[in-house]
């Protein structure tokens, strides 16, 4: 039989009907959707259906949705976007840029480039649950900010952000806000009015569409630089023939997703409760919960197996696959940098797991990861 599969926060399997969706556009529907032809004005109206849908994911307006090659280009564009179309008016050194510890390096590392090139870039802490410190926040707005970018679910942990409090406080200080939400769209409601933010990124990958396909939500009115020059595609922000397949699956997945919401997220909460219930009564204090017990992702169990190596623990289970933020090199067991930056005692950090959920988690998965779990972790006798 093939492993458990419980890493769905790294990547998803394609839904059914995304691969039913999209194969015509593999197949017949090969039109570039900028061409004035039959076969062009197929694919633009599929292109425009698609970008609809996911608009309607998020509570947003179709000609706010900029379509990507995933969510790692979405966040560069939003962020470098921002910053590069400041630069016309003002010089790096007087521009400022506010994240945090705990963001995907997808975030991490384009302020880490525009730091290189004399932006100021502030990284706020968290607490022991992953939770930006909002006053921290309130300090760093004391400097005038161009962009603060904080990610909506921490994908390792699976906190919440206080997304809405973020950008209260950022927008009375003439601050834009970016979230990275390539993690709660579609597992959570996801409105970007009730978010109250500027720019927001999807990535399709982790909502049961194909890899090397995203989006990005971008408030009307406001002015983005491309990352990519050319012909002027996406309305000039993203330049490049469009992935018309690719984006007809996204499309179709936040489609399902939307119209799943919000059952999805309780079965979902409910196979995840069950999943610690049973490891949790297993061992006992030998277990410790990471990230906040309650504003989390619905799907996302991050734990650590007091006494164990998170890394050598999932080797030692090959029914499972799961994940952890940290990998053993040689002996030497480096802290992930998400739990390190929350301050977790060394000896917890080293021992965690996340394991995630999906659609296609079965209760009879989950009493089995359980099962083999605990019978590996339990000290011998």
């Amino acid at each position: 039989m093939p492993p458990i599969y419980l890493d769905y926060n790294a990547t998803t399997p394609v839904e059914p009907q995304v691969l039913e969706a999209m194969q015509p556009f593999l197949r017949e529907h090969f039109g570039n959707p900028s061409s004035a032809h039959a076969y062009g004005l197929t694919a633009r109206a599929a292109l425009e259906r698609a970008r609809a849908q996911v608009a309607a994911l998020l509570g947003a307006e179709p000609d706010e949705i900029v379509f990507t090659g995933g969510g790692s280009e979405a966040s560069n564009l939003a962020i470098k976007g921002v910053l590069f179309k400041a630069l016309e008016k003002s010089a790096a050194g007087d521009l400022h840029v506010i994240t945090s510890t705990v963001e995907h390096p997808a975030t991490l590392e384009p302020c880490a480039f525009l730091e290189r090139l004399g932006v100021r870039v502030t990284r706020l802490p968290v607490d022991r649950a992953g939770i930006v410190d909002l006053d921290a926040l309130s300090a760093a707005l004391r400097r005038p900010t161009t962009l603060i970018s904080i990610m909506h679910a921490q994908n390792e942990v699976g906190t919440l952000e206080p997304i809405r409090e973020i950008a209260d406080l950022a927008h009375a200080h003439g601050a834009l806000v970016h979230t990275d939400a390539a993690q709660s769209a579609g597992k959570l409601a996801v409105d970007v009015d009730e978010l109250g933010v500027d720019l927001l990124t999807v990535a399709g990958h982790k909502l049961y569409a194909p890899k090397g396909v995203g989006a990005l939500y971008v408030r009307q009115g406001l002015a983005l630089e491309p990352l990519i020059h050319g012909a002027g595609h996406e309305s000039g922000r993203r330049a490049g023939t469009e992935n018309v397949a690719y984006l007809v699956a996204l499309g179709a997945a936040c489609d399902v997703a939307r119209r799943a919401l919000p059952e999805a997220s309780q079965v979902l909460r409910r196979l995840r409760d069950r999943l610690w219930e049973q490891l949790q009564a297993g061992l006992g204090t030998r277990i410790v919960l990471n990230g906040h017990p309650e504003r989390r992702l619905p799907n996302t169990l991050n734990a650590s197996f007091l006494g164990h190596v998170g890394a050598e623990l999932l080797a030692a289970v090959p029914e499972i696959a799961a994940s952890t933020g940290s990998a053993c090199h040689e002996g030497h067991v480096p802290l992930s940098p998400v739990l390190a930056a929350m301050n977790l005692p060394a000896d917890v950090a080293r021992g965690s797991v996340r394991l995630s959920l999906g659609r296609f988690t079965t209760e009879t998965e989950v009493d089995r990861a359980a099962e083999v779990l605990l019978r590996r972790s339990r000290p011998e006798r």
